[in-house]
């Protein structure tokens, strides 16, 4: 087989080995691997890649149905709370009424987007990885391989919202329906990943907007969601 080495420049020094039994990027910088375990050093390094888009959907598939699950509570307890102090109850369907606008833009909305950020971000900083994320082996890390705090998580979530949004305005503004905005952002989010593909270094969208990384961990070094959050907490 032949093989090519190719020098990438990530602020991490990253070294790209591609052949054709593995397209995923290798992790090969010592300073990234030791701060992805902390105190315990990879022993094999050659296996932390850089995940592919595939797997990295798949998990978000996982995830996105317990953030449905979660915004769905945060909307139940929002619309009782709202219609008990913005409306007058009544006995009858025929008095039925909706929210105002005002209690849907100003409360409701911010609060769908902080559980958004507080899921990811929780999570993020505590482990590097969500519940979908553990299953497939997925850790999120910044450049220079260390957890994200909570502006560098910020910064991703708003990176991964940018092509959904720019896709969801342009469809609006094109075909004006509800249903072709809605199909238009969820374009938006494919391409975030459909970009590694193009990508030499194999990063989405918001890997390059907000300077981290999702890896793919082997198994001799899967610490697990509950335990990095147990060794998270022994360190601060």
């Amino acid at each position: 087989m032949r093989k090519s080495k190719l020098k990438v420049d990530v602020k991490l020094n990253v070294s790209i080995e591609s052949n054709a039994k593995r397209k995923s990027p290798l992790i090969r910088d010592e300073k990234v691997i030791r701060h992805i375990k902390e105190d315990e050093r990879l022993t094999v390094a050659q296996e932390v890649v850089i995940a592919k888009p595939l797997t990295r959907v798949v998990a978000i598939l996982y995830d996105g149905m317990l953030i449905l699950a979660l915004l769905f509570l945060v909307g139940t307890v929002l619309t009782v709370i709202g219609t008990l102090l913005t409306m007058e109850t009544g006995t009858e369907s025929s008095q039925a009424q909706s929210l105002p606008t005002w209690y849907q833009n100003l409360v409701m909305t911010p609060a769908f987007v902080l559980t958004l950020v507080a899921f990811y971000g929780i999570f993020w900083r505590r482990g590097g990885q969500t519940l979908g994320m553990q299953t497939w082996r997925l850790k999120t890390v910044n450049n220079a391989g260390h957890l994200l705090t909570w502006g560098q998580s910020f910064k991703r979530i708003l990176a991964a919202c940018l092509m959904p949004l720019l896709f969801g305005v342009i469809g609006s503004l094109i075909g004006g329906s509800r249903t072709i905005m809605l199909t238009s952002a969820f374009l938006g989010l494919i391409f975030n990943y459909v970009f590694c593909l193009f990508n030499r270094r194999g990063l989405a969208v918001q890997d390059m907007l907000s300077n981290s990384i999702t890896l793919k961990m082997p198994k001799v070094a899967h610490e697990g969601l509950w335990r990095g959050f147990k060794n998270r907490k022994k360190n601060q």
